[in-house]
């Protein structure tokens, strides 16, 4: 869907995968919101958690997790 060195968009500066790396993002998004209950992520029966790279050689990334909620109380 995204392939590299498409003639119809032009972004030299890093290299031929990092305009598709960019449209690949925006399509998947980079944030979640995942109930949490028991202290364990509610997941459907087929549902996971990926972490994508879509560059040919990836940098170092670091993910931030922010939890909201209450606590509950016996």
């Amino acid at each position: 869907m995204v392939p590299e060195n498409a003639p119809y968009y032009r972004h030299t500066l890093e290299g031929p995968d990092d305009m598709p790396a960019h449209i690949k993002a925006s399509l998947l998004g980079n944030s979640l919101t995942i109930p949490i209950r028991h202290g364990r992520l509610v997941l459907g029966v087929w549902q996971g958690i990926y972490l994508c790279e879509h560059r040919n050689r990836g940098s170092s990334r670091s993910l931030t997790l922010t939890v909201h909620g209450e606590i509950a109380q016996n």
